[in-house]
């Protein structure tokens, strides 16, 4: 499987929330780098977060856009995302199901067919402006 291919199958694995797929595609010690907080290692606290994810959120990514450098290592992803809002997340708004459209992306890294960094990013404050 080429490294776009990695990617593109967990993005699939995200829309169709099919998060064990998505934790099969990540390698034992992924960097986890959201957008806000603190860096994660490892599969089990990437896991963690999926269940956060799941239980707060109802996200399906659209126009999804993959870049990969010339030495298929790393992946520029590019894409809108498409949620609801379902329960409050700590230091977050309250949620009652506010549904919002965001722009955002990321990178990854790809090892031996795993996926070993995400790095995430969008803009906090617009979101919290769709959802308040």
């Amino acid at each position: 499987m080429t490294t776009l291919n990695t990617v593109k199958n967990y993005y699939d694995c995200f829309n169709n929330k099919d998060w064990q797929g998505m934790l099969a595609l990540v390698h034992p010690e992924i960097k986890h780098q959201p957008n806000q907080g603190e860096e994660r290692i490892g599969k089990e606290l990437f896991a963690d977060f999926l269940k956060m994810m799941d239980e707060c959120y109802e996200e399906t990514l659209t126009e999804i856009v993959l870049l990969s450098e010339p030495t298929n290592n790393r992946v520029a992803a590019e894409f809108v995302v498409n949620g609801i809002y379902k329960k409050g997340d700590e230091d977050s708004p309250a949620a009652h199901g506010q549904k919002y459209v965001l722009p955002a992306g990321a990178f990854l890294e790809v090892k031996d067919g795993l996926i070993t960094r995400v790095t995430t990013y969008y803009n906090l404050p617009l979101w919290i402006k769709l959802v308040s």
